[in-house]
């Protein structure tokens, strides 16, 4: 794994994680990046990304992939996001018989919860997210964030 610069945050609330979701929404190359959310269950990460997809226009219901593997949503003005979860991933031959990999040959943003489950068939991302509980529970408690560059695309995110 490349890092080429991080940011550590504190989510002391909600609030926090949609303005972090805000400020990254704000920079037009999100639209073509790809962006990994690491974290254990109960950690926001269908949360920051439902703040997220909000922000950069998406209306109508957000919800989480975790039994349809992808979701996807239009955006008026560009290409599509699509929002991936990896969770019930046993063996990464799905990954290949669902035609991810066209997906993410395709245009538009790509975000991805547990990302380690498709290992060694994701491109790198440009920015990785890791979310943490603060006090190892799940709920509305506070986060502790690092958001790492991984690409120039990814250090553009960050500036």
């Amino acid at each position: 794994m490349t890092i080429l610069e991080t940011r550590s945050l504190s989510w002391p609330d909600e609030a926090a994680c949609a303005a972090t979701a805000q400020r990254l929404a704000a920079q037009p190359a999100l639209r073509e990046a790809f962006v990994e959310l690491h974290g254990p269950l109960g950690a926001g990460k269908t949360t920051f990304t439902r703040h997220l997809l909000q922000a950069l226009g998406v209306t109508g219901r957000i919800k989480s992939p975790t039994y349809a593997v992808m979701e996807q949503y239009p955006l008026p003005d560009g290409p599509a996001i699509s929002h991936f979860d990896f969770y019930r991933f046993e063996d990464p031959q799905e990954f290949e018989d669902a035609g991810f990999r066209d997906v993410f040959g395709a245009p538009g943003l790509k975000i991805a919860e547990w990302p380690e489950q498709a290992h060694g068939l994701l491109p790198l991302a440009d920015l990785r997210i890791d979310i943490a509980l603060s006090d190892d529970e799940p709920g509305d408690g506070p986060r502790q964030v690092r958001l790492a560059a991984q690409t120039s695309l990814g250090l553009e995110l960050l500036s």
